[in-house]
This record gives structure tokens, sequence and C-alpha cells, in this order.
């Protein structure tokens, strides 16, 4: 799948993806006594973490492209 999304829309979207990890870690941090619960969110707190990383790249052809005169 491919989203394509402006600099607006892709700030916005990292910003409530931020949010949301952060919900996580709290989340975690209080399930102390229940393990199912808690691995549940830890394995999806690890897949927000790989789909905020997939955004936080940048192509390397639009790095290049902002140098040329």
């Amino acid at each position: 799948m491919e989203l394509s999304l402006n600099d607006a829309e892709r700030e916005l979207l990292l910003q409530v993806l931020e949010e949301r990890e952060a919900h996580f870690v709290h989340e975690i941090a209080k399930a102390h006594h229940h393990h199912e619960f808690k691995h549940g969110l830890q394995k999806r707190c690890e897949l927000l973490e790989k789909v905020l990383e997939k955004l936080n790249v940048v192509p390397a052809d639009v790095t290049r492209g902002s140098n040329r005169d």
C-alpha cells in the first residue's frame, strides 16, 4: 500500500501517532498485573513504532532534489 501525504498531512499524522504511542507507553506502565493485556499493548506499540519510523524517513530523491539550483 502506498500513501501520499502533503507536508501538513504528514506532520499531523506524525503528531497523532506519537500521541498514541505515548498513551500506549503510559498504559503499559500501569498494567503490572495484567500480563496478557500488557503484552498486547507492547505488540501494538512496537507496530506503531515501525510505522513512525517509516513516516520519519525522507526519500533520498527528495533530499537531493532540494539541493538543486
